[in-house]
């Protein structure tokens, strides 16, 4: 079966961290980009980061530039998002989704992104 899952998320305190991983299954992660979007109540979907799979070049939203950091680690298959200085309005639930192809360069565009997380619930509160 053919999955991303999605973990990490949970309660956190504003200014805390909190590290998400993305692990697939089925499948490497070699041929794919990798982003990760966030969905809050009302809200819509926020492409927030990506990383490709040519030179891991990375890319992300100036709602979380400076604060976040995506990587990747194929021997692991899984894509981690390191995020710092958390506050309340990041609070949502986080989806990882892949992209097939070789990419030098990513945008999470949602649309190009055909496999998708089930999502984890990442809540900033104090």
């Amino acid at each position: 079966q053919l999955q991303l899952v999605e973990s990490g998320g949970g309660l956190v305190q504003p200014g805390g961290s909190l590290r998400l991983s993305c692990a697939a299954s089925g499948f490497t992660l070699d041929y794919y980009a990798i982003g990760w979007f966030r969905q809050a109540p009302g809200k819509e979907h926020e492409g927030i980061s990506c990383i490709t799979n040519i030179d891991d070049i990375t890319y992300y939203a100036d709602s979380v530039k400076g604060r976040f950091a995506i990587s990747r680690d194929n021997a692991k298959n899984t894509v981690y998002l390191q995020m710092n200085s958390l506050k309340p309005e990041d609070t949502a639930v986080y989806y990882c989704a892949a992209k097939h192809g070789m990419f030098s360069r990513c945008v999470p565009n949602r649309p190009d992104f055909d496999r998708w997380g089930q999502g984890t619930q990442v809540t900033v509160s104090s």
